[in-house]
This record gives structure tokens, sequence and C-alpha cells, in this order.
């Protein structure tokens, strides 16, 4: 399994991907935290403000109300009615005054405390106190101020008592949520008297009432508190503010930034990929060609001229390289010229030795047939050693020929399973005791090479698998069927494996690294050329040629080809 940072280029991308990503995602969670820290900063101290405001807008309105009820009770009118101590006459009074003052409550007491007049709420004793008090009056809260009510400078005469209040309910919570922006909960004694959130609500906002974090409903309100006056009993107000409608505005910035962040991001790794194709991309074609290289020792791989916009230093690698397998190339061809011409010394000895043979045998056949008196049986027993020798002759110069001349490659398009059952038929030819069975994979079976040298190469290797089969047979032992395996098997890179397996008598070990050096042979006659020539077509292919041999088992030879053609230009000028 390939690690993910195994290669240059991997790493070169995530280097710059985490220098463009680690500062970005550290500048965006550095900014989000900061912003939502002052965004929680800011809605404590609009809490703050809003109570305040709470308080200050309670003074004033206390204090509004104890001015307005001091210039009424000195108003003539309001004293001569009190001290008729008629309540009709009174209330008529007080009902045009409420109306000037606008007072949820407006109550007249004569010095005995009976009422004589008392608008907005039941008739009741009122406290005689300059101060606020607080009462509850039909399920609202009141808070109102007294003042007396007095005849005369020198020697003032008390008359009574006029008490003014204010309703601390929904309307008054309305008013201060206009004011501060913020919801607003009036409670004292465990109830709430007024609010501007839904009162099934209630229940939830006296159990947290102490509290500076409130769940209602699901949602989450930041709190504070400011109570009303500073007497004994004086409610408190809640002044809440919902910290998912604080911090929208936080949620859009970190929303901004994390569009801005992914696009930041998306094009920071486009740069980066970028880059490391611009370093890597040298490198990556000069691996590429020497793992083909390794793969079909084919030098002749070419990297091409680059990009402009390529690094300069992997460029020069390249092309370094690509000089290198140039040069290894032609001392190649140069090393296989002066093999060739090496072995033509060797060539005249095994020549020498492989054609004297012959034509001694058919001097003394030649003789043969010059005696008189020759009988007839002798004569066509010389003409057929003649025949044979001929033949021999001719197969030892044409082994010669085909391992010393150029090859030229015709490629074309190529059925696998009939080229290898007509090389097989060739080289089985005769032999009723050998047989030949074929393992075809589906998706080998077509290929874009020369037929005709691949065919060649099949036969010499069948022919060598059926001797093998034959040589293993025991003298005197029962006629048998053996058979040689023809299969072809898919590789990946667009190559094929192809193998010749037979279970003969297999190659000693010390004689397998020679098997296809050029006149080298294990039988007792032949030139030793058909493995080398073997190996010459399979190489001009683009292709190799590998043997396994186990002595005493058998020997499978296998050939690796593409399935697309090789440059030929090398091959035809070897």
């Amino acid at each position: 399994m390939a690690r993910p940072l195994a290669s240059l280029r991997s790493r070169v991308f995530a280097a710059t991907a985490v220098v463009a990503v680690v500062p970005l995602a550290a500048a965006v969670l550095f900014v989000t935290g900061r912003v939502a820290q002052e965004a929680e900063a800011e809605l404590t101290r609009g809490l703050e403000e809003a109570a305040r405001l709470v308080g200050q807008y309670h003074r004033t309105l206390i204090q509004t109300a104890t001015e307005r009820a001091s210039l009424i009770a000195d108003l003539p009118k309001l004293k001569a009615a009190v001290a008729t101590g008629d309540p009709p006459t009174v209330e008529q009074v007080a009902r045009e005054y409420r109306t000037s003052v606008r007072s949820d409550l407006f109550a007249v007491m004569d010095r005995e405390g009976r009422a004589l007049a008392a608008l907005g709420a039941p008739a009741a004793g009122w406290p005689a106190s300059g101060k606020a008090a607080y009462s509850v009056e039909d399920g609202r809260l009141l808070e109102t101020v007294s003042v007396p009510i007095v005849l005369g400078e020198q020697s003032p005469e008390l008359l009574g008592h006029l008490t003014l209040g204010v309703a601390l309910d929904d309307a008054f919570a309305t008013r201060l949520n206009a004011l501060t922006g913020s919801h607003v909960a009036v409670v004292r004694a465990g109830r709430v008297f007024a609010s501007t959130l839904p009162r099934e609500l209630d229940a939830a906002l006296v159990a947290q009432a102490g509290e500076r974090s409130l769940d209602v409903a699901g949602e989450d309100y930041a709190a504070t508190r400011a109570t009303l006056g500073d007497v004994a009993g004086a409610p408190q107000v809640l002044v809440l503010r919902s910290r998912a409608e604080a911090l929208r505005p936080l949620r859009t910035l970190r929303d901004a930034l994390g569009i801005a962040a992914v696009v930041a991001v998306a094009v920071s790794l486009l740069l980066s990929w970028a880059l490391a194709r611009t370093v890597t991309r040298p490198l990556a074609a000069l691996t590429d060609a020497m793992k083909e290289i390794a793969a079909t020792g084919n030098l002749g791989r070419s990297l091409g001229p680059g990009r402009a916009w390529d690094d300069e230093d992997a460029r020069v690698v390249a092309r370094t390289f690509g000089t290198l397998t140039d040069s290894i190339a032609r001392f190649q061809r140069e090393a296989s010229l002066r093999e060739r011409l090496s072995a033509l010394g060797r060539l005249s000895t095994v020549v020498a030795h492989e054609v004297r043979n012959p034509l001694m045998i058919i001097k003394g056949s030649l003789r043969a047939l010059r005696r008189e008196g020759a009988a007839p049986e002798e004569v066509r027993e010389a003409a057929a050693d003649i025949d044979t020798q001929v033949v021999r002759l001719d197969h030892v110069v044409g082994d010669v020929l085909d391992f010393a001349r150029p090859l030229r490659i015709e490629p074309s398009s190529v059925d696998l399973p009939a080229v290898a059952r007509d090389a097989a038929h060739a080289a089985l030819e005769g032999a009723s005791e050998v047989g030949a069975r074929f393992a075809f994979d589906p998706a080998a079976t077509r290929l874009v090479t020369d037929g005709e040298r691949l065919r060649a190469a099949l036969v010499n290797l069948v022919a060598n698998a059926r001797e093998s089969l034959e040589a293993a047979r025991e003298p005197g032992a029962a006629a048998g069927h053996a058979s040689v395996e023809i299969g072809s098997r898919a590789l990946e890179a667009g190559r094929v494996l192809v193998w010749v397996e037979d279970a003969g008598k297999g190659v000693a070990i010390a004689d397998q690294p020679h098997l296809f050096e050029p006149y080298f042979t294990t039988k007792r006659t032949g030139t030793g050329l058909g493995l080398a020539i073997t190996r010459k077509n399979i190489e001009a292919l683009g292709g190799t040629v590998r043997l396994d041999s186990r002595p005493g088992a058998g020997t499978r030879v296998e050939i690796e080809l593409p399935a697309a053609p090789p440059d030929t230009s090398a091959a035809e000028n070897r």
C-alpha cells in the first residue's frame, strides 16, 4: 500500500497547503473568538445600561408623580372640596385632576384616613407618607406616593392626604422595553406582575430570577436586575436580552469569515498544487521514465522538453537523465556491435565444426555412389544421408544469418491465440506423444506487434519444450501423452505476459545463466543460437524474456510484451 506522503509532489503540496491553511485557520479562529468575547461583553454592557435606564426612568416617574401630587394638593379647589368632607364633591374634583395628571391611581382621604375619592383602585386606606409604597389591587402591582393636604401657612391645618399611584403592569413593561430595547419582567414576592415575554413563561422567570443566564422555553437569555426603590418589599425588574438575537451579527460575521476562509483555502490549495507540480513535474516524468526503463529495459524513453514554468533545477536533472540514457543506449548499441563482431570469431569455430561433420558424411556417401556395382539399397542410403546433411547445413547457415542480420519490425494487430496455436502446430509436427494445451486470458488476446517474429520465438521455445519432454521419457517406458502449456495474462501498464511451460527434464542450475548466450548449447549437436535468436526477437518487439527451470521437474519461459508497438528505430539499427 502506497504511503500518502511517499512522493515529493505530495510532500511539497502538503507542506505548502499547511503553510497556507494553518495561519488562515488560526486567524479565523482568533478573530471569531475575539469577536465573540467582544459581543458577549457588549451584551453585558448593554444589559447594565438598560438596568441603569430602568432605574433612572423609575426615579423620574416617581419624582414626577410626587411633584404633581404636591401641586394638586396645594390647589384651593381641591382644598375646598376636601374641607366639605362630601365624597361626591371630592370625587368630581378628583376626576378632573386625574385626567390632567394621567395617574393610574388618584385617591383623596380626610384627616382621619377615610376615603373621600378613590379612582383607579377600590377604596382603601393609603399610607400618609411622602415615600413610595407598594400594594396589590385587583391583581395589579401599584406603586403610590402620598402628600398631605394642608390649609394655611402660618398655622397649617391638615385637611387630608392626596395619593397618586403608578401601575407596574404590562403597559409599564412595554414602555421599559421601548426605552431599553430589552425584554422586561417585574417580579415581587415570587410573582410576575408584568412582562414583555409571553405570560406562560412567568414560572420559568420566577424559578431563575437570581441567575445571570436564563433558559426560557429553550432560548438562552442574558439577564440583570434593577430594584425599583429603596424601601422594603420593593419589586425587581428583570432585564433580559436573547443571546441568539444579540449574537446574530456575530453569526453573520462568522458565516462570512467561513465562506471567505473556504474560498481562500481552495485558492491556497490550488496554488499549492500548482507550485508542487512546477517543482515535481519534471521529477515525476523522470521517475516514470525510470520505472518504465526498469520494467522494459528500453532506454529509448524520451522525457520531452518540459514546460516553461517548471522548476529549473528539476528540468536540469531531467535533461541530464535524458542525456545519460541516450549515452547508455548508444553504448549498448556499440557494445552489441562489438559483441556480434566478437561472436564472429567464435562463429568460425562453430561453423567449422558444424560444417565439417556433414561434409565428411557427404564425402563418404559420394564415394559409395562412385563405387561400381553399388547395390540400389546402398545408393538410396547414401542419397538419404546426403539429403539429411544438406538440411543440417542449411539449418546452420539459417541460424547464423538470423542471428547476424538486422531485424526489421513490422507491427500489426495480432491474434495471440492464433499465433500460439500455429507455432505449436509447427513445432510439434510429427510428435505423436507430445501435445499442447492453452490458457489464454480473455483480456490478453490482442497485441500490436510483429506476429511473424513472435511466432518464430514461440516455435523455438515449444520445440525446446518438446525435446525436453522427449528426453525425460525413460527408455523402454510405456508410451504416454505429455503436453506443453502456452498461456497469456494481462499485466499493468499495458503489458502482456506469455509463457511456455513443460514438465520435462529441466536444465541444470549451472547451465541456466548461459542459456541465452550465443553458441552455448547443452545438445550434442546444434549451433547454440536458438535461444539467443529468440531473445533478440523478443527484445526487438520491446519485450523481455526470462527462464525458470527446475532439474527433473520442468521449465517455464516467460515473455513480457507491450500491448502497443515499441519504438523500432533502435532495433533496426542493431
